[in-house]
């Protein structure tokens, strides 16, 4: 199906965005629509999107948990990215809660969508919000009818599309019979941070890692981050139970041949639900709409204490050799969504 041609704008500002608008991007394009990418040095989102072949401009980088520069580096980033999108003049924009883009497009009179699934961010308001149908439309602020709601969660956009690799499994030279425990730490330069989730981490570390046959795979967040996890658990990686991978692994394909997931941040937990791969939840903010409807469909587990960890089980799990696959209701209606208010705007 072709639309009339409009330049949409698109920005990635945190890792997560780049699987999630892969395929969005390409049915966009197979409706006729001139896709512009911009994407933020942080959180790996340009080697993701190196990774997943898209052509970008790059602009602006994280400057770190601190509420004041935080504040600084959105006006920076802003400023930045201003004379790239008045030379490109798009009609339309879209984020998964990119602020720099929101507040760009609202100076430059761009008519502009965002897509959430955390009832609890903080995200300035665009002309319109897209969510998973699992959250109220009450939760935000935005009046209700510029309130869009989508089937399923954001990891079914892209997870049905996802396709195993097997040649992960010689990057990391673990036994056959090793368990594979894939970790993310919490997002500590977050706003939203709790720091109970870092005292979870290390409780986490410690269960896992008196199990002869565990392997850790500790996926840090940040350079940053990578130093003082590594610093923390120093006996783990000198022992070759913990290993901390420099190279930037696809995510899904991670997931997949993994055991199982410890994750402090939301995106990860996720996938591995929605691969039916089982997931503990050490992420200690407030917890949202579509983690309650995993938690009540038993495809996560939350950990809320140090004495919960204990619950977490270290063992080999049966895999096929491909996950379910089939059409993403999700994409298609997120697609389809913006195509309609695209096409509104234009004319």
């Amino acid at each position: 199906m072709k639309s009339t041609k409009i330049k949409i704008w698109i920005d990635l500002d945190n890792s997560p965005h780049v699987p999630f608008f892969k395929p969005i991007i390409g049915e966009l394009e197979k409706r006729n629509h001139e896709i512009i990418i911009t994407v933020r040095e942080a959180f790996q989102v340009v080697r993701l999107a190196e990774l997943h072949g898209m052509r970008f401009k790059k602009c602006g980088v994280h400057y770190g948990k601190n509420m004041f520069m935080k504040l600084a580096g959105l006006l920076i980033r802003t400023a930045q990215l201003a004379p790239y999108i008045m030379k490109m003049r798009p009609r339309f924009s879209i984020s998964h809660g990119s602020r720099s883009l929101i507040i760009l497009s609202k100076i430059l009179g761009i008519p502009s969508l965002t897509i959430d699934d955390y009832e609890y961010s903080t995200i300035i308001k665009s002309d319109w919000l897209l969510i998973p149908e699992v959250i109220p439309k009450s939760k935000f602020t935005i009046d209700a009818s510029r309130v869009f709601t989508y089937p399923g969660i954001k990891e079914d956009v892209y997870v049905p599309l996802f396709r195993p690799d097997d040649s992960i499994r010689n990057e990391f030279g673990f036994s056959e019979n090793a368990v594979v425990v894939t970790i993310r730490p919490p997002a500590t330069e977050a706003h939203y941070h709790n720091p109970e989730s870092e005292e979870l981490l290390k409780e986490v570390v410690c269960h896992v890692g008196n199990h002869d046959s565990a392997r850790i795979i500790m996926v840090a967040r940040s350079g940053v981050q990578k130093k003082a996890i590594g610093a923390m658990f120093e006996k783990y990686i000198a022992s070759g139970i913990m290993i901390m991978p420099d190279k930037v692994f696809e995510g899904l394909n991670l997931i997949w041949y993994s055991d199982l997931i410890v994750s402090g941040g939301g995106t990860m937990n996720r996938e591995a639900a929605a691969l039916r791969v089982p997931v503990y939840s050490i992420f200690r903010g407030r917890i949202g709409a579509v983690d309650r409807y995993l938690e009540s469909r038993n495809l996560l587990h939350l950990i809320h204490s140090k004495e919960e960890v204990k619950k977490i089980r270290v063992e080999k799990r049966s895999r096929s050799s491909n996950p379910q696959s089939g059409d993403s209701a999700a994409l298609s209606t997120i697609v389809a969504t913006i195509d309609k208010l695209a096409s509104k705007v234009y004319f």
